[in-house]
């Protein structure tokens, strides 16, 4: 009976390689067509199933009954940990067979072993909505530009496409190798005597999900990404707690978290250090929550840039809450291009602790990143903006609240309420900077905020304003 069982195990394997070594690849996102490595699951069928609330995910590789999921080990399918050997295919069988399970699945990526992986997209939806990818290992991608496949995207490393109810959770840690990809000349980094770089060019997102729904990441160490260290298109109910992301200061559009067209987010309990934004929430967002996050140095925690090259953009109901940034250019910051269209509105910055931090509240509607940007009537509408009990200190070199509105289209209903920044260095304060800034002080602030005008202007009420 044992020999039985063993022989129909080998045949699954061979079967299950022969398949993914035969299959087409996939078709169609532009970014995720370029990928040699792509994992083989069909397409789902259009339109793809709705999402439902995410459940519970086991806590633990440990097979307790309890959980009644299958492990799916990648040792099991021929990795084998060394931190050398391409691992790509055995992950690819592990993921695929996992994703057909009928009952829930952990792929398991076990302690002590460190483990090589191509650029890579693994598919979905699964059969299964209780998929857990258990690292407990570490997962690293090729050394940088020269040893990326010639076949593979460098705009990505692995990819989830269409997932439904999944967590990717452990005690392992997951390193971007990203320090070759920072030095490369294109990049925007700082050059000698004070001079910046020409930027940007490819590098890879190191974690990205596209088109999912219902998940959770929890508990990781994730570090050195060669640019975002995780990235969400497209989704909808995210779950993130618990993460340590640790990148270099120095280190060029490292941002810890980026969220695009994603709704229902959560993201608590983290420490995020790197060279960019710690959280970075893009167009086509809402209902939005961070709190417990502790971040620096960094950029700080930013909605946008929005509205870039005349497009159109909406982001509403974002809260930030109970949350400490430290040592960082950036606090709290709205930034948007000139020319575009669209709103931010609905958005709560509250308990917010700052130290020594240079810009700590921000509206730049102004926002370019060469000198060769001209004036434009068009504007991403920004309203109803709640900054309370921000309390902390400041780099002198910067006013502490700089709001600059556009021209032609004002920021309407500002309010500050508990705001006490003061300078971290001497006791010499700048006065806060307004331009075209309507709001008012609920309390009495530090530095004083005179410079907001009051009411709502009439051109606010004209049938042109975009409010999304």
């Amino acid at each position: 009976m044992l020999s039985s069982l063993v022989l129909i195990r080998a045949l699954f394997l061979f079967s299950n390689f022969f398949f993914l070594a035969t299959q087409g690849r996939i078709h169609g996102y532009t970014e995720l067509s370029h990928l040699h490595s792509v994992s083989r699951i069909s397409l789902p069928p259009s339109p793809a199933p709705e999402a439902v609330s995410p459940s519970p995910s086991p806590s633990s590789s440990n097979g307790d009954s309890q959980n009644k999921s299958t492990i799916f080990n990648v040792r099991s399918f021929g990795a084998v940990g060394d931190g050398v050997s391409d691992e790509t295919q055995a992950f690819k069988m592990a993921w695929d067979t996992a994703c057909q399970a009928e009952e829930p699945s952990i792929i398991l990526v076990p302690r002590s072993h460190t483990f090589m992986i191509q650029s890579t997209i693994f598919t979905g939806p699964c059969k299964s909505s209780g998929l857990t990818l258990q690292i407990d290992g570490t997962l690293m991608p090729p050394d940088g530009p020269d040893s990326w496949s010639k076949n593979s995207s460098k705009r990505q490393w692995l990819v989830f496409y269409k997932i439904n109810g999944m967590s990717m959770q452990g005690g392992g840690v997951i390193d971007g190798r990203g320090e070759k990809w920072w030095d490369l000349p294109c990049k925007p980094h700082k050059g000698i005597n004070g001079t910046t770089l020409p930027g940007p060019c490819d590098s890879p997102v190191a974690m990205r999900f596209f088109m999912s729904s219902n998940l959770i990441v929890k508990g990781l160490i994730v570090k050195n990404s060669p640019q975002f260290h995780f990235r969400f298109d497209g989704c909808q109910n995210v779950h993130i707690e618990s993460l340590k992301i640790k990148t270099s200061s120095q280190s060029p559009n490292t941002d810890g978290i980026h969220i695009e067209n994603t709704n229902n987010v959560g993201i608590y309990d983290s420490l995020i250090s790197n060279g960019d934004d710690c959280v970075s929430i893009g167009a086509g967002c809402s209902n939005v929550d961070i709190r417990n996050i502790t971040c620096g140095p960094s950029h700080g925690i930013s909605i946008g840039s929005l509205g870039m090259r005349n497009t159109r953009a909406c982001v509403s109901n974002i809260t930030v809450t109970d949350s400490v940034i430290r040592n960082s250019d950036n606090g709290v910051r709205i930034k948007t291009w000139q020319g575009g269209s669209g709103a931010v509105s609905g958005i709560t910055f509250h308990n917010i602790h700052m130290d020594t931090v240079r810009n700590p509240i921000t509206i730049d509607q102004y926002y370019c990143t060469s000198k060769n940007c001209p004036n434009q009537t068009s504007a991403v509408y920004v309203s109803d903006i709640l900054y309370s009990d921000i309390k902390g200190t400041y780099d002198i070199r910067s006013p502490a609240v700089h709001f600059s509105c556009s021209d032609s289209l004002p920021c309407t209903n500002l309010t500050l309420s508990g705001v006490e920044l003061l300078p971290s260095r001497g006791q010499h304060m700048l006065n806060p900077l307004c331009w075209n800034a309507y709001g008012n002080m609920l309390t009495p602030t530090v530095p004083p905020a005179s410079c907001l005008l009051e009411g709502i202007p009439d051109m606010v009420h004209e049938s042109y304003v975009d409010r999304c």
